[in-house]
């Protein structure tokens, strides 16, 4: 069984805590001999339907999603979710495109982290939880994640959350090969995480890239 190597999480420069051109992370995730790469803005896909164009092979089209309760991330998504909308909504939409769903870093209450009560409550009706973010400042919240998704039968993605480019393929997936929602979904249980910290300082380029754009355009 062939295994590739998929980076579910990364940002480009239409989020607006991120730097990264698109042309750089499709170069440097070749580079590090990623097979996928799912590029989830923050509500948005725009950039990612770009990259896709630049590299059908490579780019997965997802986003990044904040609901009222806390973040979805989603993979093969064709139309894009506003946020603030609520959790049950928002999955609604999104299984209507028939998208992969998963939750980004759930424990994690300094990033939109979720309320057991609420991750419960959607628990039944998503793919995944992401049970390692290479972002997450303590391993006790990865722990978390894995106990739930342990508990409640759900499968795991692992993802860099990159928002700088050194970050890219920090967490992977070592996963058989898929084409798209349905089968990322049967594979997704004999997937294996290569998993490995980013230095907190990685958090003052996210800050800058947001900071900057502030100073540039104060009315957004």
């Amino acid at each position: 069984m062939k295994l590739i190597k998929f980076e579910t999480h990364c940002h480009s420069d239409r989020s607006k805590d991120s730097f990264n051109k698109l042309a750089d992370l499709i170069r440097v995730a070749k580079k590090k001999n990623i097979s996928r790469l799912a590029i989830t803005d923050h509500n948005c896909i725009d950039g990612a339907i770009v990259a896709k164009e630049m590299s059908p092979d490579l780019v997965i089209i997802g986003e990044e999603i904040l609901t009222t309760k806390g973040e979805l991330l989603a993979f093969f998504v064709k139309e894009a979710i506003p946020s603030g909308l609520s959790p049950m909504l928002a999955i609604e939409k999104l299984r209507d495109q028939n998208a992969f769903i998963s939750v980004s870093h759930p424990f994690d209450h300094l990033r939109h982290g979720w309320k057991i009560e609420d991750l419960k409550m959607i628990s039944p009706f998503v793919d995944a939880i992401e049970i390692f973010n290479a972002r997450s400042f303590s391993k006790e919240i990865n722990e978390k994640a894995v106990k739930f998704a342990q508990e409640n039968n759900l499968s795991g993605t692992v993802g860099s959350d990159a928002h700088t480019l050194p970050e890219v393929g920090k967490a992977v997936l070592s996963i058989p090969e898929f084409l798209d929602a349905d089968s990322l979904r049967k594979v997704l249980p004999d997937a294996v995480g290569i998993t490995n910290y980013s230095s907190p300082l990685v958090r003052f380029g996210s800050s800058y890239a947001r900071l900057l754009r502030k100073i540039r355009n104060p009315n957004k």
